[in-house]
């Protein structure tokens, strides 16, 4: 009965195992193109969840969050700066005691733009600045397609990079500001209906967030990275994701917490700083490597990083949730 009771409780965590133990025996099904095609679905959820925070932000939170410009230079450091950083001080180890290419690819991991997605949903189930993490994600994704090629060039000497912008503005805007947009222009009819709502409303991000570990965890067994490298390869490429992941995350909320930040943009901070996108990551990848016969190889660190950044990220989120309802008790009592 306590059992059952701890897992009502952590229904979110016992979910995030749920999801990652089906996707090592249900790969095919969750992939990405695959029978429900989830990420179409996902994509929806994602729709969704931007148009319900249309809803719920007022035009002043909005405007606030457009204006926390120190937050902004923040995770914008954090993400083109301090991510980079490890290169400098560790490529030459990675390229000394690995493959070139999986060296590389750990260079392509940490020069890559933020996810949008799951770092807004996570910002929001931990109860942080929504505004500024949707301004901060979708930054983030533009200067990266100038950016992240630039890092390259720079750090691995390619050459001949072409990313269509309009392309990547459009698909920003289609699938963040269209449903936000929509949710502001709608807030005066559908506000009072999602107060009435709100227990369940709350919980929508979190549900896409499942469908989100379920399809990354899917994609990355369908594509066989468990299979294809060397298992010594594939457990070192791991211990070094996740060390990575935990080193920025713990560091960026030092940083914040000394640079005076409040707790929700803290959350934003580290939810923004630390991902790292793979929906943009591959397709990327393809233009600036080309037919590279080990591009699966340099593929296989962001392939690593982002389910793990997921799970871990989660599980902050979850964490983030219960302090600011812890101190929000505070405050009213």
């Amino acid at each position: 009965m306590n059992i059952l009771n701890k897992l009502k409780k952590e229904w979110f965590l016992a979910g995030m195992v749920l999801a990652i133990f089906l996707a090592t025996i249900t790969a095919d099904f969750g992939r990405s193109g695959g029978l429900i095609h989830l990420d179409k679905l996902t994509g929806i959820g994602v729709a969704i969840v931007f148009f319900l925070h249309g809803l719920g932000l007022s035009p002043r939170a909005i405007k606030d969050g457009v204006a926390n410009w120190r937050l902004h230079i923040y995770i914008q450091l954090c993400t083109f700066v301090l991510y980079p950083l490890l290169w400098l001080l560790f490529g030459n180890s990675f390229l000394t005691y690995m493959p070139s290419a999986l060296a590389f690819g750990f260079c392509y991991l940490f020069v890559l733009p933020s996810t949008i997605s799951s770092s807004v949903a996570m910002t929001s189930a931990a109860k942080g600045n929504v505004p500024g993490a949707i301004f901060n994600a979708s930054l983030s994704s533009i200067l990266g397609v100038f950016i992240t090629p630039l890092l390259i060039q720079l750090f691995m000497g390619f050459e001949g990079v072409e990313l269509d912008l309009l392309a990547s503005v459009f698909a920003i805007a289609k699938l963040l500001l269209l449903p936000m947009i929509a949710g502001q222009l709608l807030r005066p009819y559908l506000l009072k209906w999602v107060e009435k709502h709100k227990a369940v409303v709350n919980k929508v991000d979190k549900y896409v967030i499942l469908l989100i570990v379920y399809n990354a965890f899917c994609d990355s067994v369908a594509n066989g990275i468990w299979s294809e490298f060397s298992l010594g390869m594939l457990a070192t490429s791991i211990m070094i994701s996740t060390v990575c992941l935990l080193v920025m995350v713990h560091s960026i909320q030092w940083g914040a917490r000394r640079g005076g930040f409040n707790l929700p943009d803290e959350v934003a901070a580290v939810f923004c700083g630390t991902k790292k996108t793979l929906a943009a990551g591959v397709p990327m990848a393809k233009v600036i490597f080309g037919a590279d016969p080990t591009l699966g190889m340099i593929l296989l660190p962001i392939m690593l990083y982002h389910p793990i950044q997921i799970f871990y990220c989660a599980i902050l989120a979850n964490r983030y949730a219960r302090k600011s309802a812890h101190n929000n008790q505070a405050v009213t009592g």
